[in-house]
């Protein structure tokens, strides 16, 4: 450090703020002692020693200053420009002949040839620097900065910072050291840069929320206009589905569920594709009938008239419906309720050959018992999300079957037929009949769960109906839930009735006809039950009159007959040509060596003719012809087996036993 010579400067004391040195400051002059030293600064060559005032004394170190300019401001103060040289260490006073105070001073220059390391802690004092002046958009004064080369005139520059205390300015004044003042410096620089970093990172995020909030705020404002002029204002969606999931009367975990799909909705952006997903959630769970239920009808007399007049015969099926309601009507009167929260519901499976009217029964079920009816046709299914919906997470997903009929229905108890469960399919895919286990189970469909709903659905109180035309293709496990009544085929004489009391009306309204037009005879609708038709149930029946009714149409259109027209048996034959089928029982048992027998056909049954004949030959033995499976081709060896045996009982001629026996059964 260069030493030079001790001199004696007139003092300005500093009331407020400190002056480094190279630093070039304009300063009011307002007492009288600081006006006296800047005259008195006239004899000593313009330099004054600037000293911070410090309590009731002054600090031990000042900064020796050249006054550069002097004068009048506009309001009247008198101010002078300082550039403060260097600093020195206050010494004695020494009294003059003018008002200022003179004090001896050792002036403490920083040294000419600064070390290495002080010109490593000025970079990085000055790189930090530069960064607070860019954050705080003072470049200019950045420049400033790079122009600078001497570690302590680049340390002293701190005397400009407005974020630098009196005290922390006092510090470096009084610091001799430019190693220690930088370092000093660097710690007090890296915690401002980082509190105006963190600030500028708040102003931005708040700033970058606000536009974004503002931006949405404009884009929704425009949007509600846009929809106000086409006329398409729906108001406020998120408030439109509160107020439905207020009124849906949902069990409350349900509602939960609900309620935080809504306040995801309110969450996203209308623009993102996630919206209508949720919404397509929400429509859904507001259309199914959480709390809606129909009155059971509970006059047992009253429904099974109604059960009467919509089908002939089908007593056991009746018989059967009748006591469900019975068995209801009690538990409702006496209050007996269902024990842990379990159905009491039962699953009536009717299973008869096709046309016997088991999904019109269905019907005529719901009616009777002022229910709502569904229909949900199982044929052919083979993925079992047909009937437990597929998860959200596909596109285009949607609820099962099940939630689909509840949703058709409206109410919460209706009657759902499942027909043709026996014809349910499983493969890759899926097995759907697994999947109706859970619902066709008394004791556990009252919290059946959707993939798509993903929540407990309450099923305990719906009568499903399942139907199917056989019972050996149902899946065990499903068939032993269910309640199998058997529909057999009807008589020719329930035939007869049932044509009478339903088919005809119906035929001659759909084919333009009135009631009053046409008359069929009883003997007329018997022929055309035993010569045209050959079936369990009654739709060829139906077909059949049809088409003599199309026929009667036709002539009645031309002009070739007039009303009312009496349909006879010869008109049958003339309409329908000649017969299909003979009865031919009595004619054929009538010959020796025919014997009849019935066969289960999937029209209902049938009659067989077993005829055997005998022939002398060298040949003995048994002969079967026939499309005979292996159990009747046994029990013909054992029909012979059996005559054999008992020959001496039978009073069979010995001889037969060298005989060749024939047994044919031709098709039935």
């Amino acid at each position: 450090m260069e030493q030079l010579e001790t001199q004696t400067l007139p003092l300005v004391p500093m009331l407020e703020g400190v002056i480094l040195p190279h630093m070039a400051v304009t300063v009011s002059i307002e007492t009288d002692e600081a006006r006296a030293a800047i005259d008195a600064s006239k004899n000593s060559g313009g330099l004054v020693i600037m000293v911070p005032r410090v309590g009731d004394g002054y600090s031990p170190m000042g900064t020796v200053a050249k006054v550069e300019e002097s004068g009048e401001s506009a309001d009247g103060n008198h101010v002078v420009l300082i550039r403060g040289l260097h600093r020195a260490e206050i010494g004695t006073g020494v009294a003059k002949g003018d008002d200022a105070s003179w004090v001896e001073v050792q002036p403490r220059p920083d040294p000419m040839i600064p070390s290495g390391r002080a010109n490593e802690l000025a970079a990085e004092y000055r790189a930090i620097v530069e960064n607070i002046l860019e954050l705080t958009g003072a470049s200019r004064v950045a420049q400033f900065l790079r122009s600078l080369t001497n570690p302590g005139e680049i340390a002293d520059t701190c005397g400009y910072s407005p974020t630098l205390s009196f005290e922390q300015k006092l510090e470096v004044l009084e610091t001799l050291d430019v190693e220690e003042r930088l370092e000093t410096l660097i710690g007090w620089a890296r915690s401002t840069l980082q509190d105006i970093t963190l600030k500028d990172k708040i102003r931005e995020d708040v700033a970058e929320g606000m536009e974004k909030s503002q931006r949405e705020f404009l884009l929704r404002q425009q949007l509600e206009a846009i929809r106000k002029e086409l006329g398409e204002e729906d108001g406020d969606v998120v408030s439109e589905y509160r107020k439905k999931a207020a009124e849906a009367g949902m069990p409350e975990a349900v509602r939960k569920e609900v309620d935080r799909e809504i306040d995801r909705l309110e969450r996203t952006g209308s623009q993102s594709p996630e919206q209508g997903w949720i919404r397509n959630y929400l429509d859904w769970m507001l259309e199914v009938p959480w709390d809606k239920r129909s009155e059971d009808r509970f006059d047992i007399l009253e429904a099974r008239a109604i059960l009467d007049a919509d089908h002939t015969g089908l007593d056991d099926v009746k018989d059967r419906i009748i006591e469900f309601l019975a068995v209801k009507k009690l538990r409702d009167e006496r209050g007996i309720e269902s024990p842990n929260g379990r159905g009491s519901g039962a699953i009536i499976t009717l299973v008869g050959p096709p046309g016997v009217g088991k999904t019109s029964l269905g019907e005529s079920v719901a009616r009777a018992m002022g229910r709502k009816f569904a229909r949900v046709s199982l044929g052919g299914i083979h993925d079992e999300a047909e009937i437990r919906g597929h998860r959200r997470t596909y596109i285009g997903s949607m609820p099962g079957r099940i939630v689909r009929a509840l949703k058709e229905a409206g109410t919460k108890n209706p009657v759902i037929m499942l027909d043709e469960i026996d014809k349910i399919g499983s493969d890759w895919r899926g097995d759907p009949s697994s999947a109706l286990l859970e619902v066709l189970d008394p004791a556990q469909n009252h919290s059946f769960r959707d993939h798509y709903l993903e929540v407990d659905l309450d099923l305990s109180e719906v009568l499903f109906i399942p139907t199917g035309n056989v019972s050996e293709t149902i899946p065990g496990p499903l068939l032993d839930r269910m309640e199998v009544v058997s529909i057999d085929g009807y008589t020719e004489e329930e035939k007869v009735a049932i044509a009478r009391d339903h088919l005809i009306a119906r035929q001659v309204q759909r084919n333009g006809l009135r009631e009053d037009e046409v008359e069929f005879t009883t003997d007329a609708v018997r022929k055309i039950v035993g010569d045209h038709t050959r079936e369990a149930g009654v739709r060829n029946l139906e077909r059949e009159i049809g088409k003599v009714l199309r026929k009667v149409a036709t002539k009645v259109a031309s002009g070739e007959l007039t009303a009312p027209v009496e349909v006879g048996p010869d008109e049958v034959r003339t309409y329908l040509g000649r017969p299909r089928f003979h009865f031919e029982a009595a004619e054929r048992t009538d010959v020796p060596g025919v014997a009849t027998g019935l066969a289960v056909t999937g029209t209902g049954g049938d009659v067989l003719f077993v005829e055997a004949t005998v022939m002398d030959g060298d040949e003995k033995g048994l002969t079967l012809t026939g499309q005979l499976g292996e159990v009747m081709k046994e029990s013909g060896h054992i029909a012979l087996s059996y005559v054999r045996s008992h020959r001496d009982e039978l009073q069979i001629d010995p001889g037969f036993e060298k005989r060749h026996f024939h047994i044919h059964v031709p098709a039935g």
